[in-house]
């Protein structure tokens, strides 16, 4: 106890919103394992720290959770929301939530040049996943090391992807587009291999996901996201193999944001402080795998190896601007519609 409580005392000390303490403060954020795991690792010791409660808000998906700000924007019900980066820019432009620099949040100076620049005007960038390859390891024999083993003849009608607006099937285009035509911004690059697998697709819109499609024998290769993915490797004893395929992969990067016109907005500050410290960041890489985004988390070799952010995979991170992708989905899913669901004779 005598531990916690100067723990406690160092953690209230170095931030300063956290010295009113009490009260509570309501996130918005993913449901499921995110949930579980993030209120264990980074919301039950802010907590413990500051006397603050946190109510937690299952948001669905980032389009969902965009749904709920714009829907309580005269009357905002929740402080502090993570979600997507596209998504998130959106909502910073239509001023949902605040803009925010290391002046009112100084954390952020303590945070890699991505994940600062990555919020844009508003908030930074709290976790880094990328998008993987996942296979079934029963039924795929030997091993696959590139996206390329999806196009096998064998595997027609077992493959699940995630089409756009999806952000994976974003992730996956521009993997694609990279890979063939030197630049991820390059959908004519992309466009050629994706309608040839098209047929081959049992599900452009896998449900519940992919992991779940795999363990009940429905599909043998799915996206997916790494830290969910590791996890179910782990939870399937080695059923669900996870690749990061030699042509690459994109991050795909959460910000935290406060919400404009938050009714707890010191706690709110608080609450995105700790989320961001170095502690949190280290304790949330070691329990999912989310890559940590500020520099100075001391992160075990174990953990970081099944990230994106080991030394032996860096080179295959492609270095996507997920605020140029914005201004480029919404034509990057037309012409999914037109030319690679058409044929899959969908």
């Amino acid at each position: 106890m005598r531990i916690l409580a100067y723990a406690a005392a160092a953690f209230l000390a170095a931030s300063p919103a956290l010295a009113q303490g009490g009260g509570r403060v309501t996130l918005q954020a993913y449901a499921g394992i995110f949930k579980d795991n993030y209120t264990q690792t980074v919301l039950a010791p802010f907590t413990t720290a500051s006397g603050t409660a946190v109510q937690y808000f299952e948001g669905g998906t980032s389009a969902q959770m965009l749904g709920t700000l714009r829907a309580q924007r005269a009357d905002p019900q929740i402080d502090v929301v993570i979600m997507d980066v596209t998504t998130a820019a959106i909502a910073c432009a239509e001023g949902l939530v605040e803009r925010i620099d290391a002046a009112t949040l100084p954390v952020i100076a303590e945070l890699d040049d991505q994940a600062r620049s990555s919020g844009g005007a508003c908030g930074p960038a709290v976790t880094y996943d990328h998008l993987v390859m996942v296979y079934d390891t029963r039924a795929v024999t030997p091993a696959p090391t590139r996206w390329a083993a999806m196009w096998d003849p064998a595997h027609r009608g077992r493959i699940a992807l995630s089409s756009p607006p999806n952000i994976q099937g974003l992730a996956i285009t521009a993997i694609l587009a990279h890979a063939n035509g030197g630049s991820w911004q390059n959908l004519n690059a992309a466009m050629p291999r994706l309608r040839e697998i098209a047929p081959a697709v049992q599900t452009f819109d896998p449900n519940p996901d992919g992991y779940t499609l795999i363990l009940n024998d429905q599909v043998r290769f799915a996206t997916g996201w790494n830290a969910r993915a590791q996890l179910y490797r782990d939870q399937s004893q080695g059923r669900i193999g996870v690749v990061l395929p030699e042509e690459g992969t994109v991050f795909q990067i959460n910000t935290i944001n406060i919400v404009a016109n938050s009714r707890n907005r010191a706690q709110a500050l608080a609450l995105a402080a700790h989320a961001l410290s170095a502690d949190a960041q280290k304790a949330f890489t070691e329990r999912m795998f989310y890559g940590p985004t500020n520099s100075r988390a001391q992160v075990s070799p174990e953990a970081m190896a099944r990230t994106a952010l080991a030394p032996e995979f860096r080179n295959r991170v492609i270095p996507l601007d997920w605020n140029e992708m914005v201004r480029l989905r919404d034509g990057w899913n037309q012409r999914w519609r037109r030319e690679v669901i058409a044929a899959s004779g969908r």
